[in-house]
């Protein structure tokens, strides 16, 4: 069973929302087990110019799934972050298994239907260069900075002020984002 928690920024989540959302995340339940309790939290944005953004979040365990999307229809947004969700699970089942492994075992996770079907399993990605950096203490502007010189999406540097690793990094849609390391 899917839980929802439906947040609305610059927008009333209706009961027809409610409804829509409810319908379309269900069809990922095929994936899960009946008495599996899935908590999916959906954020539903709608900007100035129009445009509707859409964010689904469902926490696995030691995984999460998350997909978001950008559009000017709320409820083509929807459909789409559904489908995207759905393609993370089929794509990447073996190894949402392998990650569940440690807490609950597959068969705990994805119905015995979801695991007789047949996946096109990804081919094993490899390291093909490490990078060695040294981390030199700075603000956030300095990092920032030091993105843009070197052309990066995002940088690794060392708090000046608490010593913690952060990573500063540039968002899809093009504000940026900050993680700081506790």
């Amino acid at each position: 069973m899917i839980k929802y928690s439906i947040r609305g920024e610059n927008i009333e989540v209706t009961d027809a929302i409610r409804s829509y959302v409810d319908s379309k995340l269900g069809k990922i339940q095929k994936y899960f087990h009946v008495e599996q309790e899935l908590d999916a939290r959906v954020n539903l944005k709608v900007y100035k110019e129009k445009t509707a953004k859409v964010e689904v979040t469902i926490p696995l365990g030691a995984v999460t799934l998350r997909a978001e999307d950008i559009s000017q229809d709320m409820y083509g947004s929807i459909d789409l972050v559904v489908d995207k969700i759905e393609r993370q699970i089929r794509k990447n089942k073996t190894k949402i298994a392998k990650k569940n492994r440690e807490k609950t075992s597959a068969g705990q996770v994805f119905t015995s239907e979801f695991e007789a079907e047949v996946i096109e399993e990804t081919p094993a990605r490899k390291i093909v260069r490490t990078k060695n950096v040294s981390l030199k203490p700075m603000d956030v502007e300095e990092a920032l900075l030091q993105m843009d010189l070197l052309g990066h999406d995002f940088f690794i540097y060392t708090d000046a002020e608490d010593g913690t690793t952060n990573v500063i990094y540039r968002r899809e849609d093009g504000d940026l984002g900050l993680i700081e390391a506790k």
